[in-house]
């Protein structure tokens, strides 16, 4: 990170790396999912994970790149345990799938980090008929979550261990279109923006987190969910905006983070004990934060966990 940079109330900072803000956690017998676990900042978050003695199931589009992964994970860490299944965020299906086979695997799930996206893509659907950075970046998640959910309260029940949620969002929530969610224009391609749509789904991640706070809290489930911007990171998240990339190049000494500062604030929510109990919150550097008051909106949220339902049949 540049050099505006100081620790704050949580003792980090947006200069504080992965390792950093998990030095000292045991995280031996914990078992982690994480999405798009093949490129960025998913690949420091599962190599820190792992090096924190956590299981760690890398859920990738691409089951070769995964493959990479788990093999540099363990050549830095010999005894990491590293798993690599296939998980498509733009298919109901292929989550559907990823969810069905890690139920009947029998393994446990403390931590589920919903990392994986696209971003400012230009207009396009999935395979679901839906447009493709509100699919990927939150139905697909919104899915995955609500199927491997009775699995999180299963594991935290028995383990007598708090289960976390974590869902990487952006700073980018409070630029989207001015409605926030475009519930009836979803799919309008006249009046699509590629970062207004980018933004739209990154809002939908806060009011997912902090809708499901709300739920898990009613139940009196030991699960939580939180939200975070990871920071500005040169990654492959920007392939599709080639302007923007060399923007943040060329000011990326003033602006940016590496991959290393910008797995921190995931790592630090996923695993550090100042959390415990913590729910609904939006972070970034590590420390709370406030976001956008349409990400506040519990009318909102709850209205978008509704259309969620019915897009998804995720009941």
């Amino acid at each position: 990170m540049g050099i505006f940079s100081k620790k704050q109330q949580s003792g980090f900072s947006a200069s504080s790396t992965a390792e950093e803000v998990t030095e000292g956690i045991d995280g031996t017998g914990l078992t982690a999912i994480v999405t798009g676990a093949s490129s960025g900042i998913g690949v420091e978050t599962a190599r820190v994970l792992a090096l924190r003695g956590v299981h760690v199931v890398l859920a990738v589009r691409n089951i070769d790149a995964g493959a990479n992964v788990k093999e540099a994970i363990l050549k830095e860490i010999p005894n990491a345990k590293i798993y690599v299944r296939e998980l498509d965020l733009t298919s109901f299906t292929s989550v559907r799938k990823f969810a069905a086979d890690y139920r009947s695997s029998g393994l446990p799930l403390n931590i589920l980090i919903n990392n994986a996206g696209v971003g400012v893509t230009p207009f396009k659907l999935s395979q679901d008929s839906i447009e493709l950075q509100f699919a990927t970046n939150h139905l697909g998640h919104f899915l995955l979550t609500n199927l491997l959910l009775e699995t999180m309260k299963s594991t935290s029940r028995e383990s007598n261990t708090e289960g976390r949620i974590v869902n990487v969002s952006s700073l980018s929530h409070q630029y989207g279109y001015h409605e926030g969610i475009r519930f009836d224009k979803l799919n309008d391609e006249p009046t699509y923006s590629r970062h207004s749509a980018y933004a739209q789904s990154k809002l939908a991640n806060i009011l997912h987190a902090n809708e499901l706070t709300r739920r898990l809290k009613e139940e009196g489930a030991e699960v939580t969910a939180n939200s975070l911007h990871p920071g500005t990171i040169v990654t492959n998240l920007l392939r599709y905006d080639g302007f923007l990339k060399c923007v943040l190049k060329v000011l990326g000494i003033f602006i940016s983070k590496t991959v290393q500062q910008g797995a921190a604030t995931t790592c630090f929510v996923a695993l550090h004990p100042q959390l415990k109990g913590v729910g609904g919150e939006y972070f970034v550097d590590c420390n709370i934060a406030k976001p956008s008051s349409q990400a506040k909106d519990a009318d909102l949220a709850t209205r978008l966990w509704d259309f969620s339902l019915s897009l998804t049949n995720a009941k």
